[in-house]
């Protein structure tokens, strides 16, 4: 598998690029703030073909550059209903003081021309790759995670997880649409139960592994997957 990837804007939300091999078609993840040139690079170097960008939410940093990449290479966009508002009108979630700040001079967006809406547990099949789609909400109401399988016993799965989990810490959850209540759901539900060894590669930062995020990071060490100890998502 070819992955490449590499921090967008002044926000530095990563952005990736999946494909089988060089020379074959691809898939973006999240292309954020100034992504548009990036990805025309490893497009270009690597004889990629990208045919569709997947998106882990609808935050301004993860998908400012989504239209662009879209109209440049007729590629499907793939969005949770729940943010998919935000590809048309991005300040509705962020703050009234960044909204003027980074959109001061008064900069439109709108849908790309396809536009195709997930659903939780669901298997997108794109550039002869496999996602399986987890729907994680709490640092948006649409935030998702993406797995999809890699080669190899000592990595079995990569896992795109956006905004819901970094190394040593989560996403924030007060922006429109962020509850931390629900954040600590997703993770216990769809974070805890998957297996040590998946790689995750995060919405900002380093990549981490599912094991040493249970092992070190503040705050899944006090969680329990439901059914072991419900009381703690009261």
């Amino acid at each position: 598998m070819f992955v490449a990837g590499f921090p967008t804007g002044g926000f530095a939300a990563n952005c990736y690029v999946l494909a089988t091999d060089p020379g074959t078609e691809c898939v973006v993840v999240d292309p954020g703030e100034d992504a548009a040139q990036a990805v025309a690079e490893v497009v270009r170097e690597h004889r990629l073909k990208p045919v569709a960008v997947v998106l882990t939410h609808g935050h301004l940093d993860h998908m400012w550059a989504v239209t662009p990449v879209c109209g440049t290479y007729e590629a499907t966009c793939w969005v949770h209903p729940e943010d998919r508002h935000l590809l048309a009108d991005p300040l509705a979630g962020i703050s009234p003081q960044w909204a003027s700040s980074l959109l001061g001079d008064g900069e439109k967006f709108a849908e790309p021309d396809d536009v195709r809406e997930l659903t939780d547990g669901v298997t997108l099949e794109l550039a002869g790759l496999q996602f399986v789609v987890d729907h994680t909400p709490g640092h948006t109401r649409g935030s998702v995670t993406y797995r999809t399988p890699y080669a190899g016993e000592e990595i079995p799965e990569l896992m795109f997880s956006g905004d819901l989990l970094f190394a040593g810490s989560i996403g924030r959850t007060d922006l429109p649409g962020g509850d931390h209540p629900t954040i600590l759901r997703s993770l216990a539900t769809k974070v805890l139960p998957l297996d040590d060894r998946i790689v995750v590669l995060p919405g900002h930062g380093d990549q981490t592994t599912i094991g040493r995020e249970r092992q070190t990071n503040p705050f899944l060490t006090g969680l329990a997957v439901p059914g072991e100890d419900r009381g703690k998502f009261h």
